[in-house]
């Protein structure tokens, strides 16, 4: 399964490479273009046309990798669904790694874990704080890398699909679902055309999808600094009853005031800010904003069909 997002230049290379790699096995590709401004859509055509074992769901918009993957998990079917990205850089004979050590394990799902690692600096400084805030809020383990090649059972997938919720966290969800979990090394290439697509915003977007739809961790977090910050109020109130009883005049600063009130009017934003983004994405859940929708489903076949969910 392959959320698509602008990469026309790559799509033929990267089925003829699936299709080598992936010999003797029986498979389906599903390709997700989420709203490509390239002419990605117009490949993945010619590709689903032509080829009997892929499928390309078309959404009417960009919804983000997450809920474009979650939209390929409910069309995906077979035993085992492999996720990888479109760039190539996950190569489809590692495949192979994936399925053999989900059946040699007994896992239920197996991610990929690079030998060494071709992403570019701003890349790894990324993942590297998304690895750490994992570990945090939903207790991955430190030893597994959250990658976006893996392999889950199918049973799995079903389960995940069913979270309705307009901003999914794929990972979270595999931690919700199961902690029967294995990795294995792969290999990571360099991206062979373009420039990534991964850019702060969409980092920050999905760090907020694991704070506030997976972890009630900070807002843990902000209560206790409530509670720090009362106790430095405490101590400092204490200070200045002793000085006040100490020392004839009590020198007034304009600093200190103006850094106390700063300082306290920013935990107290912080903390509202918190609690609006919890309450914010509830209030998109009730109102049922949509993961995705599709615009139609592409096949040899011409099976076409409208919907959201």
């Amino acid at each position: 399964m392959i959320p698509v997002y602008n990469s026309e230049d790559l799509l033929r290379l990267l089925v003829d490479e699936i299709e080598k790699g992936l010999v003797n096995y029986k498979y389906e590709i599903v390709f997700v273009n989420d709203s490509s401004r390239d002419g990605s859509l117009s490949v993945l055509k010619d590709l689903a046309m032509t080829r009997s074992n892929i499928t390309v769901i078309d959404l009417a918009r960009n919804f983000g990798q997450h809920n474009a993957i979650m939209a390929g998990l409910r069309f995906a079917r077979g035993d085992v669904l492999v996720l990888m990205d479109d760039d190539l850089q996950h190569p489809p004979e590692e495949i192979r790694k994936l399925l053999e050590a989900m059946e040699k394990n007994g896992c239920d799902v197996v991610y990929g874990n690079y030998i060494a690692k071709k992403h570019t600096l701003f890349r790894n400084i990324g993942s590297r704080f998304n690895d750490v805030m994992a570990t945090m809020l939903i207790k991955k383990p430190k030893d597994l890398y959250f990658c976006s090649f893996k392999a889950i059972r199918a049973f799995i997938a079903k389960e995940i699909v069913q979270y309705g919720g307009a901003y999914p966290y794929i990972d979270g969800l595999i931690f919700r679902t199961t902690n029967n979990i294995g990795s294995v090394p792969v290999v990571h290439k360099e991206r062979k055309l373009g420039t990534s697509n991964y850019t702060f915003g969409k980092l920050l977007h999905l760090w907020f999808n694991m704070f506030t739809n997976f972890s009630i961790l900070p807002l843990r977090m902000v209560t206790l600094l409530g509670f720090f910050m009362s106790f430095i109020s405490f101590v400092f109130a204490a200070y200045v009853f002793i000085e006040r009883h100490t020392f004839t005049v009590i020198q007034q600063g304009w600093a200190s005031i103006m850094v106390s009130i700063m300082l306290l009017s920013g935990v107290q934003l912080a903390s509202i800010g918190f609690l609006g983004e919890y309450l914010g994405r509830t209030f998109l859940t009730v109102n049922q904003t949509p993961q995705y929708v599709i615009r139609q489903v592409i096949s040899s076949s011409s099976r076409d069909e409208d919907g959201g969910v």
